[in-house]
C-alpha cells in the first residue's frame, strides 16, 4: 500500500474518492455542511497558490492560531504543498505564549481563528520583529482601525489564481521529500519553557503505516469527530490517519458544544483524553445508582454480562457460552444501546484514548457496556502512539502493546526509552535540549516511568519529574493517587501534594452539582459552594469516600489531609495545560498558603 507524504495525501485520496464526503463542518447557523474530496483538494491548492503568491518560501514556518475548523485543515495541507512547515498554537494561548512561539520559530505569517485569537495576535504583531501578516478565518472578526495588513481567508485565497503561482506550487510538490520538516509542535511546558518538537513527513508516513498494522477495523464507512485541538499531536496525527483511510472527518469547532454536536454527528470514531470518558462514566453510574428494583438489577446484570462477554471471552478470542451470548445480544440492543444513544456514540466502532492516565475501573466499565476503548500511550516527540490496545488480547492495567517497528527499553529509574522512525528529529533551535533527551545509542528519553511485560505491553507508572519523595524518604506517584481518587462521583479534580513533606495531602475540587444534591438530601444548609467547601459534615463525608478509595494504598501513599477548593483548576488561570494536565508548579505557588495550613500541627 502506498504511503504518501502530507503534501500529496489529499490529492491522491481525491483521485479515488472524488465526490465522497471528506469533511463535515458547521456553518454559522449551526447546520452541518459536507465538503467533498474534490472540493477539499481544490481549496487546498487554491490556498497553496495564494501562499506562494504572497511570498511564502519552502521551509518557512507558518503559524496557525485557531480552534478546529475546516479551514484549519485546508491551511495545513496548503502549507505542506509549498514545502512549508506548520506551527500550531492552541486557540486558548495567551499573547505571551504566542509571542514566545513567534519569536522562537521566526514566524512571519499566522492564520487566525476568531476575534479572541485576532486580538491577541495583533498585539503580538505590534511588538514583534518577525510577524508580518495575519490571515483570518472568521469573516465576523472586527479588525483594528489601524490594521492595514490583515486579510480575511476568503479574500486571501483569491490572490493566487495565476499561472506563475500554479507552476510554483506544482514544482514544490514535486520537490518535497519525506525527510523534509512538516510540523513544529510546541510542548505545553509543564516543567519549563515550551520546546518545539520537529516532525518530518517521514515521521507522519511511518505513523500511518504502523497504525495500518494495528487498527484493522477502520474503513471509509467510518466518521470521526475531530474534537481535541488539532494543535495536539494526538488529534493531528489521528485526523491525518483518518483522512488517509478515507474516513469522514466531522470538525467540532467549539469544545463546549461537544455534548450537542456528538449527538448530531453520532461518530463511529473519536480520539479523546480520559477526562471525557470520566464524565460519561459518572453519568452512567449515577443513572444506575439512582435506579431501583428490577431496573437496577437489570443494569447491574447487563454490566456483569458485558464484562464477561467482551473481556473474558471476545478479548481472549474464546467463544462465549450460549446463555451469555443471548443475554449480551439482548442487552446490546436495549440497555447498552440506550446508554450510548444518550451520549451520542450508539454507532461507535472504537474510541482511541490517550494523553493522561485512564482509570482501570473506568476502562473496564466502558468495555463492559460495549464501548470499545483503544487505550494508548505516546508523546509529541514520538508522533503520538508508542503503544495501544489491539482489537483483541489487550490487558486492562497496561497502556497497550508496542506499535509495530517501535523499539522500547527500560532505562535508569524505570524510564521508558523509545527508538523508531516516528521519533522526532529534535527540538527546534535547542541542540543542547535535543542532546539531553537522546541516549548514546539513539533512544529518546520519554521522562515517563514504566515496565515492559513479556507480551511487549507497557505498564505506565508515573511521570518521572512528577515523582514525589516525602521527608521520610518514601517515593509516591501523585498521578496514580489522583487517578484513583478521581473515580469518585463527588470529586471533580485532585492535586496531590507531598514532595519533601512528612505526609501526603491534596487539594480537591468537588463535583459541586453532586455535592449540592447530597447536601439537600441530608438537610445540610448552604448558601454557596464556598460554604459547602468549609462545612464540616461535607468535609467528613468526602474524607470517608477518599479513605475507601485509597484502601489498597500503602500507609505513606495515603492522603492524610485535604482542602476543598470552591473553584476548579482552569486552563485560563494557568493551573492546567491545554491538554488538561496539572501544572504542579503553578498550583503549588497559587495555593501555597492553603498547603502550608495543612502541614501545621
Amino acid at each position: 500500500m502506498a504511503y504518501y507524504h502530507l503534501g500529496e495525501l489529499v490529492h491522491k485520496q481525491t483521485i479515488k474518492l472524488k465526490n465522497k464526503t471528506a469533511l463535515k463542518y458547521q456553518a454559522s447557523g449551526g447546520e452541518w455542511l459536507d465538503m467533498s474530496w474534490i472540493v477539499f483538494s481544490e481549496k487546498v491548492m487554491k490556498t497553496a497558490r495564494a501562499m506562494a503568491e504572497m511570498g511564502l518560501n519552502p521551509n518557512d514556518n507558518v503559524g496557525i492560531y485557531s480552534q478546529n475548523m475546516e479551514k484549519y485543515l485546508i491551511t495545513d495541507f496548503a502549507a505542506y504543498a509549498n514545502k512549508a512547515v506548520m506551527v500550531p498554537m492552541y486557540a486558548t494561548a495567551s499573547p505571551t505564549q504566542v509571542s514566545y512561539i513567534v519569536d522562537d520559530a521566526q514566524i512571519k505569517l499566522i492564520f487566525i481563528g476568531e476575534q479572541f485569537q485576532y486580538n491577541n495576535a495583533y498585539k503580538v504583531q505590534q511588538e514583534s520583529s518577525f510577524l508580518e501578516k495575519l490571515i483570518i478565518f472568521d469573516r465576523n472578526v472586527v479588525l483594528k482601525s489601524d490594521d492595514k495588513s490583515s486579510l480575511y481567508f476568503d479574500d486571501f485565497i483569491t490572490t493566487g489564481d495565476n499561472s506563475e503561482s500554479t507552476a510554483l506550487v506544482s514544482a514544490r510538490l514535486k520537490q518535497l521529500k519525506k525527510n523534509d520538516l512538516a510540523t513544529i509542535i510546541y510542548t505545553s511546558g509543564t516543567t519549563g519553557e515550551p520546546k518545539g518538537v520537529m516532525l518530518t513527513h517521514a515521521n507522519y508516513t511511518k505513523a500511518l503505516k504502523i497504525h495500518d498494522m494495528r487498527l484493522i477495523n477502520m474503513s471509509e464507512k467510518d466518521i470521526s469527530m475531530c474534537f481535541l485541538p488539532l494543535t495536539h499531536i494526538f488529534e493531528k496525527a489521528w485526523t491525518y490517519y483518518c483522512l488517509y483511510k478515507g474516513v469522514v472527518i466531522a470538525v467540532n469547532k467549539e469544545p463546549s458544544e461537544i455534548r450537542k454536536t456528538i449527538k448530531q454527528v453520532r461518530p463511529t470514531l473519536m480520539s479523546n483524553v480520559p477526562r471525557f470518558w470520566e464524565k460519561v462514566y459518572d453519568g452512567v453510574k449515577e443513572t444506575i445508582d439512582n435506579s431501583s428494583g428490577i431496573l437496577k438489577w437489570l443494569f447491574l446484570d447487563a454490566v456483569k454480562t458485558g464484562r464477561r462477554y467482551n473481556l473474558e471471552f471476545v478479548n481472549e478470542e474464546k467463544r462465549a457460552p450460549l446463555s451469555i451470548r443471548v443475554k449480551f445480544f439482548l442487552y446490546q440492543h436495549t440497555l447498552f444501546y440506550l446508554i450510548k444513544r444518550v451520549v451520542g456514540i450508539d454507532r461507535g466502532n472504537f474510541f482511541p484514548v490517550a494523553g493522561a492516565p485512564l482509570s482501570d475501573t473506568i476502562n473496564e466499565f466502558m468495555q463492559s457496556i460495549d464501548v470499545h476503548i483503544i487505550y494508548g500511550y505516546g508523546l509529541s516527540e514520538t508522533t503520538a502512539t508508542v503503544s495501544c490496545f489491539p482489537a483483541k488480547g489487550f490487558r486492562i492495567g497496561t497502556v497497550g502493546k508496542l506499535m509495530p517497528d517501535v523499539e522500547v527499553k527500560i532505562g535508569e529509574n524505570n524510564e521508558i526509552l523509545v527508538k523508531g522512525e516516528t521519533v522526532m528529529t529534535g527540538y527546534y533551535n535547542k541542540p543542547e535540549a535535543t542532546k539531553e533527551v537522546f541516549t548514546e545509542d539513539g533512544y529518546f528519553r520519554t521522562g515517563d516511568a514504566g515496565t515492559l511485560t513479556e507480551n511487549n505491553e507497557i505498564i505506565l507508572t508515573e511521570r518521572i519529574k512528577d515523582l514525589y519523595k516525602t521527608s521520610n524518604g518514601k517515593y509516591i506517584a501523585p498521578q496514580m493517587i489522583e487517578t484513583r481518587i478521581g473515580e469518585d462521583k463527588y470529586i471533580d479534580q485532585v492535586a496531590v501534594i507531598g514532595d519533601d513533606r512528612k505526609f501526603v495531602s491534596a487539594l480537591i475540587v468537588p463535583n459541586y452539582d453532586q455535592l449540592k444534591s447530597y447536601a439537600q438530601e441530608q438537610n445540610i444548609p448552604f448558601g454557596s459552594v464556598e460554604e459547602l467547601a468549609k462545612n464540616e459534615e461535607i468535609i467528613d463525608f468526602i474524607f470517608g469516600r477518599v479513605e475507601l478509595l485509597q484502601s489498597q494504598f500503602t500507609s505513606y501513599e495515603k492522603i492524610k489531609r485535604f482542602t476543598l477548593l470552591p473553584e476548579p483548576f482552569r486552563i485560563e488561570t494557568g493551573e492546567l495545560t491545554n491538554t488538561l494536565k496539572l501544572r504542579r508548579k503553578v498550583i503549588l505557588e497559587r495555593y501555597a498558603g492553603l498547603i502550608e495550613e495543612m502541614y501545621r500541627s
